[in-house]
């Protein structure tokens, strides 16, 4: 029976993306259909499945690798102000991503609290801490794979609601450590728990090089990535476990650590495909099989408790919808407040952890774990359907041009607006007054020292060109840039360039923009191939370009991808080489595509080949 067991589990896992597959029923998280799985099989089914002692520990190191996963969904960049850049909403509003995700989390902070209160003055759950931190959760994992399926995750909203989910895993993982330290005896531990994570998360965002070394001398029979990702969660588990935290804190925390390290793709999709291809569905699966609904039923207090804990893990978002619709359009502003509610990742190990200090009965327990699975079907559908993805709602890669020109005008005015919000500066009264007319975002600056760009902005972007008539001055600006350490990329203009400078520049990460080099090479186009020439300098049916990270379209074949139809693709750059494309040729990830076709056609190539 024991050895069935664990076939039935694994089958199931196997089973069950294949039939939602199948049957298309993608509104359902599929954690949530492996719970529900795992109840149809369990105590509550046909009891086909029992909890040996296998699958129990299959299952605890399910729960550690899938809190690991989740400290590696932590995207540190976006709690950073300077790389967090407002973008326009579609009600119109300029909204600033990190501010509005606090204040709607402090709103919910705030709500979960009177929700719990209110839950021990009905006598159905007397325990306020533990309630709060329930009703606080968002599942952070359901909720990034929602808005990469509406292609939101780069939008203001969808930035505003990832921030929020963030907040709602990280603060009630907190404070389950800070609970389960004071209901186990080990309160006077505190700040060792505490002490721990600052030490970690500051020594390794500042010493990455042992894993430099790591990314050097691993091989494909060590991948010595993934043992390094092993060992951190092991040991970070370990020493909180002697601090008196508990094993999900210390897992959470490597995989904080795993991402401040900032790990290849390659190892994140190998470490993912090992805890969502085995581990981690085992988890969900015995949830399941040990949520007793036969039990849970008999009782008359966990009736009540049921449709109550329903209603107010979605009352406890409410706050999160009003403070969205003060800077979103309203249908999508109740579409993602309904998504926070979302809430099963933390959930469970906090359930975990309650039981394991007997402070929840196991009754209660299934009551939570029930609740959370309904409303976990439910808000991603209400998600779904009500969402509405408008085009002018991206946030745009923001463009500092230095130096209003015959040059620079014409380009500022041509880069798509769906994909470029462009900034042009000027210290010219002259060419300022010469180009307002033209440009509607064109800034006039006092002077080019470092106080007055700073002041007026001009280190605030993804991309850096410095365009003055100076080759000097270009220099100096793309330097001040560089130092900023805000910019993605750095052009710098060159009327005259020698072969000594090119390679400083290049050396330092910037890229070189030579006039000479540039009128030649068109002229010589012009020549040899006309029709080349008007590719180049047709300003509507240009050239575009997309690195290929999204791996629905890796390892096939070009002319299987669905809309190979709508574009032509010139050349294809693999690391160092420049392959010619034909319709068989295998795309793989990190392959750099250069194509041609309509602008709305590009739009939404350049946006399907480039999602991760």
């Amino acid at each position: 029976m024991a050895q069935l067991s664990l076939f039935l589990v694994v089958l199931l896992a196997l089973v069950i993306p294949i039939f939602m597959a199948r049957f298309k029923f993608n509104a359902v998280p599929t954690a949530v259909a492996e719970i529900i799985a795992g109840i149809i099989m369990g105590a509550s089914g046909f009891n086909l499945i029992t909890p040996i002692h296998d699958l129990s520990f299959l299952s605890n190191l399910g729960v550690i690798i899938l809190m690991f996963l989740s400290g590696m969904e932590i995207d540190f960049d976006l709690l950073k102000r300077k790389n967090n850049p407002k973008g326009k909403s579609q009600a119109g509003k300029m909204v600033d991503p990190l501010p509005t995700a606090g204040l709607a989390y402090i709103s919910v902070t705030i709500m979960a609290i009177i929700l719990a209160f209110i839950l021990k003055w009905l006598g159905l759950f007397s325990d306020v801490m533990l309630a709060t931190i329930l009703f606080m959760t968002i599942a952070l994992g359901v909720v990034i794979a929602t808005l990469k399926e509406k292609d939101i995750l780069n939008r203001p909203i969808g930035q505003t609601i990832l921030l929020t989910a963030v907040m709602g895993e990280v603060i009630p993982l907190l404070l389950l450590t800070i609970y389960a330290s004071i209901n186990g005896g080990n309160a006077e531990k505190l700040w060792l728990i505490i002490l721990l994570f600052a030490a970690a998360i500051f020594l390794l965002w500042h010493f990455k090089q042992p894993y430099l070394w790591f990314t050097k001398v691993t091989k494909s029979t060590t991948q010595l990535d993934i043992r390094l990702a092993f060992f951190l969660i092991f040991a970070l588990v370990t020493v909180a476990m002697q601090v008196g935290a508990e094993n999900i804190l210390g897992a959470f925390l490597a995989g904080m650590v795993m991402k401040l390290l900032e790990p290849s793709e390659a190892t994140k999709d190998k470490l993912t495909s090992i805890g969502y291809g085995f581990f981690i569905p085992i988890f969900f699966i015995m949830t399941g099989v040990n949520l007793n609904l036969k039990t849970l039923f008999a009782h008359p207090t966990s009736l009540m408790l049921l449709p109550v804990v329903v209603l107010f893990l979605f009352i406890a978002k409410l706050p999160v919808v009003a403070v969205y619709m003060r800077k979103f359009d309203k249908r999508n502003a109740f579409a993602g407040g309904f998504l926070t509610a979302t809430t099963i990742t933390i959930v469970l190990p906090t359930l975990e952890v309650a039981r394991k200090l007997r402070a929840i009965t196991s009754t209660q327990s299934d009551v939570f774990i029930l609740a959370a699975v309904i409303v976990c079907i439910v808000c991603p559908i209400v998600f779904n359907a009500s969402f509405k993805l408008r085009p002018e709602d991206r946030i745009k890669q923001r463009v500092v041009v230095l130096g209003a020109n015959a040059l620079t005008v014409p380009v500022a005015n041509d880069l798509h607006d769906n994909w470029y919000l462009v900034n042009l500066f000027t210290a010219s009264n002259e060419n300022y007054n010469t180009y307002k007319s033209r440009v509607p975002n064109l800034t006039l600056l006092k002077d080019l020292d470092a106080k007055s760009l700073e002041d007026a902005g001009v280190f605030d972007g993804d991309i850096f060109v410095a365009a003055q008539h100076s080759d000097k001055e270009n220099i100096r600006l793309a330097k001040m840039a560089k130092k900023s350490g805000i910019f993605k990329r750095i052009i710098v203009c060159q009327n005259q360039a020698d072969v000594a400078t090119v390679k400083e520049l290049h050396d330092k990460g910037m890229e070189i923009f030579n006039f000479s080099t540039v009128t030649s090479s068109l002229m010589r186009a012009l020549i040899e191939s006309p029709a080349v020439y008007k590719v180049l300098t047709d300003t509507k049916n240009v050239l575009y370009s997309v690195v290929v990270r999204n791996t629905r379209y890796t390892g096939r074949q070009l002319m299987d991808w669905d809309f190979i139809d709508q574009i032509t693709v010139s050349r294809i750059r693999r690391g160092n080489q420049w392959l010619a494309p034909h319709g068989s040729t295998v795309i793989e990830p990190g392959d750099e595509l250069v194509f041609s076709g309509k602008f709305k056609a590009a739009d939404h190539v350049r946006r399907v080949l480039s999602e991760k």
